[in-house]
């Protein structure tokens, strides 16, 4: 009896089971093969029509099904929902399509890829509708017809001396091109929803409570009002803080935050005009006891207005808190009630008289002559200051030459000066051989004038009536 191998017997018989269960798999995939040369793959969607498993044959009624019971659903701010049906727009389904070329792209071996993979499909020519009728539905659509409420960014609000945000409306404001436009394409794919948020379709702000810009710009806001700049004007003062910068600065559609420049510019002239002080009418005191008003002159206080402005907008730039005087143009001796102190020169044309004072002491006065009013060369009457002094000039003007010993011009050309030429000063002298406008002085009160007064000095010339 021969030897049998037990071992080898049974590992015949398991690789002839191996080879049997291989057989049967391959077969069976064959068969699965031959099925879909006539059927759709697994996860097959054509325009929104699943045809996962259907036969080719069946492709027109079960698209003609669909297409009876389609209907668009238009999901709206809101949570709000309107539908457009086929029916209502005359949907229907083209049988001259692109389908066969589908299946017959279809390599019936390769039908387990569809097991993992979706095959879907998007027709141009599969479906058709009536472009009026669609055009009716959509302009009753109740999302196009309400009231519109338009989007806004996020805002800011001051109080209480900071800004806060204020929260951006999104409104419903529907951009109507768009929307047409995705629904002919949602119609056209077969599907079935439309999220017109999701869709981008509203037009929405474009900067929110959440926006990196808002918090800069809020941030520059409250650093623009913390400003603090207490002007001084002697013993007066005018303080400019948050309350009032804030109505100078604008917020644009950018959140950018400008800074209103006419505002400013009104701010400053209207310091300008209550505290510059350059020809206002003033009240005199006169050496001779009369109260009288004198009115004209270049001798005042004087904003220079740009360059004010200029810098006040860079203090609020800067967020600066301080006390400082504005940039004046042109300054005077004091700051009080007429500005002039106590250091000036009296002319009374009337009197033919000048005195000067410097620091409330008389240093020094006498008889002048004035402009020649006959001649149209009267001496202007009003407030100026002494622009320098020079010893030694030459005068020029029309038809006349002369050399004085002591300049001192407060006019443009007019000034006080000695003249040598003269014999006599004061009385009527002036109305009928007056200066051509300039005050001529005897030497040793233009000498004494010179040697104690000072530029910036005011000059007051006035007559009496």
């Amino acid at each position: 009896m021969k030897n049998i191998n037990i071992r080898n017997i049974f590992k015949s018989k398991k690789a002839g089971n191996i080879l049997i269960i291989i057989g049967i798999i391959f077969l069976l995939y064959l068969l699965i093969s031959i099925y879909f040369t006539s059927h759709f793959f697994f996860n097959t969607v054509v325009n929104g029509v699943d045809l996962s498993l259907k036969s080719y044959k069946e492709t027109d009624k079960i698209i003609n099904n669909y297409i009876k019971d389609y209907k668009l659903t238009l999901i709206e701010r809101n949570k709000e929902i309107e539908e457009i049906r086929g029916q209502d727009i005359e949907m229907n389904y083209k049988k001259n399509n692109s389908i066969p070329e589908i299946y017959n792209k279809q390599n019936a071996f390769k039908w387990i890829s569809s097991l993992i993979t979706k095959e879907e499909y998007y027709l141009e020519d599969l479906f058709f509708y009536n472009e009026e009728s669609l055009e009716n539905k959509i302009n009753v659509l109740n999302c196009l017809n309400k009231e519109i409420i338009e989007p806004q960014n996020v805002s800011f609000k001051y109080s209480n001396g900071l800004y806060e945000t204020v929260e951006e409306v999104y409104g419903n404001k529907i951009n109507k091109e768009k929307l047409e436009k995705l629904i002919r394409e949602s119609l056209l794919k077969g599907e079935r929803e439309l999220d017109l948020e999701e869709k981008f379709c509203y037009e929405n702000p474009k900067y929110t409570l959440s926006s990196e810009k808002t918090t800069e710009t809020k941030d520059i806001l409250n650093k623009y009002v913390s400003t603090n700049i207490k002007y001084l004007f002697g013993s007066k003062s005018e303080v400019l803080d948050g309350n009032t910068i804030n109505k100078w600065l604008i917020v644009d559609e950018d959140l950018n935050v400008i800074i209103d420049e006419k505002a400013v510019n009104g701010y400053v002239r209207a310091l300008a005009q209550k505290y510059n002080t350059v020809g206002k009418a003033r009240k005199i005191k006169t050496s001779t006891g009369k109260t009288i008003e004198v009115k004209g002159g270049f001798y005042g206080w004087r904003i220079d207005l740009e360059k004010e402005i200029e810098a006040l907008i860079e203090n609020i730039k800067n967020g600066d808190i301080l006390e400082k005087e504005p940039i004046y143009a042109q300054t005077a001796i004091s700051r009080e009630e007429d500005d002039i102190g106590d250091s000036y020169v009296e002319i009374n044309i009337t009197k033919q008289h000048l005195w000067f004072y410097k620091e409330g002491k008389l240093i020094a006065h006498g008889s002048v002559v004035t402009g020649n009013p006959t001649r149209g060369f009267g001496t202007p009457v009003g407030i100026y200051m002494i622009n320098y002094k020079e010893m030694g000039s030459t005068l020029r003007g029309p038809g006349y030459e002369a050399n004085v010993s002591y300049w001192m011009p407060f006019n443009g050309n007019i000034g006080i000066h000695d003249a040598s030429w003269r014999y006599s000063f004061g009385g009527e002298i002036y109305k009928r051989n007056g200066s051509h406008g300039c005050v001529n002085s005897p030497k040793y009160l233009a000498k004494k004038i010179y040697e104690n007064i000072e530029e910036g000095t005011p000059v007051i010339c006035y007559e009496e009536e």
